[in-house]
């Protein structure tokens, strides 16, 4: 008995260090990210580096950086040419502007992978890319429904979900780095909003961070990101980190 009683409790013992040794490992793993960046009305070489370097403060991540398209308003990329575009990405940011593309086939080579449900962070002009077409499916999988900007100013930010972990750490008087405050015309039932800012302009409050479920894919979202000066706040910096980690399940605190 006491010879099957010592035995059980090595096998429990050794069990149970295996499993923290698979959930260590799983944990001490890199994130596996693909950034599509370029388009429209940003300096996105410097903010893809000051991105990388930001989340690299919070999170092991190995990235793969697609700048394609030009500096304009209308383009259709590569890299969605390929229906496993996303394949091997643990997750997928999008940092682009291209606001006059409206190719409906080609709006929905993006979609149905994330649909599908690879997760993802999208970053200010993500927003308006893709506003000038006619279906909504991007715009459901962003989770939110702008197409105006207000004037660039420091904005203050409000928690509405204070408790929520991407926005651990996050100053209850932050005040952004001169940015834009894009108008959110609809929320999306999926959405939830994180944090708002209100218009200058009209007094309104807008939604600049929220979460969204598009599908099986966890997506999280923020407005900001206009300047350079937004992608080296360390507020920012480390709620997009923060905001990856969610989305991937890597978020333990």
């Amino acid at each position: 008995m006491i010879m099957r009683n010592s035995l059980r409790f090595l096998f429990v013992a050794a069990l149970g260090f295996f499993v923290s040794s698979a959930q260590a490992e799983e944990k001490s793993k890199s994130i596996r990210a693909l950034l599509v960046t370029g388009g429209c009305c940003h300096n996105y070489k410097y903010q893809s580096k000051a991105l990388i370097a930001g989340v690299a403060k919070e999170a092991k991540v190995d990235w793969k950086v697609v700048n394609e398209g030009g500096s304009g308003t209308r383009a259709q990329i590569a890299l969605y040419d390929n229906p496993s575009w996303a394949k091997g990405y643990d997750v997928v940011v999008h940092n682009e502007c291209f606001a006059n593309t409206a190719d409906e086939a080609y709006i929905r080579k993006i979609t149905k992978v994330h649909n599908a449900g690879v997760p993802a962070v999208v970053i200010h002009c993500a927003m308006h890319t893709y506003r000038a077409a006619k279906i909504d499916e991007w715009r459901k999988f962003l989770g939110v429904t702008s197409r105006r900007h207000d004037h660039q100013s420091r904005y203050s930010v409000k928690k509405v979900a204070p408790k929520h972990p991407i926005l651990k750490g996050m100053p209850d008087n932050w005040v952004t780095p001169k940015d834009e405050l894009y108008i959110v015309d609809k929320v999306w039932p999926t959405a939830k909003p994180l944090a708002t800012s209100k218009s200058e302009r009209d007094g309104k409050d807008h939604a600049v961070a929220w979460t969204n479920q598009y599908g099986k894919a966890k997506v999280f979202g923020t407005t900001y990101g206009h300047s350079d000066a937004t992608f080296d706040d360390p507020v920012f910096q480390k709620m997009i980190a923060r905001g990856l980690l969610w989305v991937t399940g890597r978020l333990k605190d």
